[in-house]
């Protein structure tokens, strides 16, 4: 192995040891009794029937909120479940060869994004556009560049106090997404033949509560 790369790996450290605590407690439970359902998982193959497009806030917990077990959903987590336009640039794109692969391999039948209450990501891109935070400006910022994608809902914000600015925007990240899917060729292909359904979703955490959007009243509504 090349020095540098060794030197990298040297500051890899063993795992915390409440996590191996926690890890055995599943393994001699949750595992145990269920060994042959995670060995079909296993020997079959994944055949999730959607996609889940969330953010990577602890809070949300998308198996939790829709009961699911291991092999139904086929999730992807990033700051603020945004997905960005269509872009055959020849870069390396996280979220787009995620979508990709659910669409064109897995062939789901539902792409979900789940916006959710007190999005720190969306709450950056507020005070970014706001001008209240200079350093998510700098082209060295990750989370700036990536809360760029939001700024056409930005754009659309109606007059209201800080709070209702945000709640709004946190829905507007839900619909800019959903715009930005139907850029993917395959994936309007796949809409306008019957083959794939979206869903725009957002989750109230304290609340507990889940609402929908509905494209044809241009509203959230809970469900």
């Amino acid at each position: 192995m090349r020095d540098d790369t060794q030197h990298a790996l040297c500051h890899v450290k063993p795992l915390p040891d409440y996590l191996v605590k926690r890890y055995h407690g599943w393994r001699a439970t949750t595992y145990t009794e269920n060994r042959s359902w995670y060995r079909r998982l296993a020997d079959g193959g994944q055949h999730p029937r959607a996609m889940v497009i969330s953010c990577c806030d602890s809070r949300v917990h998308v198996t939790s909120i829709f009961g699911a077990d291991q092999g139904e959903f086929f999730i992807h987590r990033n700051i603020a479940a945004l997905v960005p336009p269509f872009a055959a640039d020849g870069k390396q794109h996280g979220t787009s060869a995620t979508v990709e692969y659910a669409v064109t391999a897995l062939k789901v039948a539902h792409v979900v994004v789940l916006g959710h209450s007190s999005c720190g990501g969306v709450q950056g891109c507020l005070s970014m556009c706001d001008g209240h935070a200079p350093e998510l400006e700098e082209e060295t910022s990750f989370v700036g560049r990536w809360m760029d994608i939001l700024r056409p809902g930005y754009a659309r914000l109606p007059a209201g106090s800080d709070a209702e600015r945000l709640r709004a925007l946190e829905k507007e990240a839900v619909i800019v997404s959903l715009q930005n899917l139907m850029t993917f060729p395959f994936i309007a292909s796949a809409v306008e033949d019957g083959a794939l359904t979206l869903h725009g979703l957002w989750h109230d955490i304290g609340e507990g509560a889940l609402e929908a959007y509905v494209p044809e009243q241009g509203r959230f509504s809970l469900i």
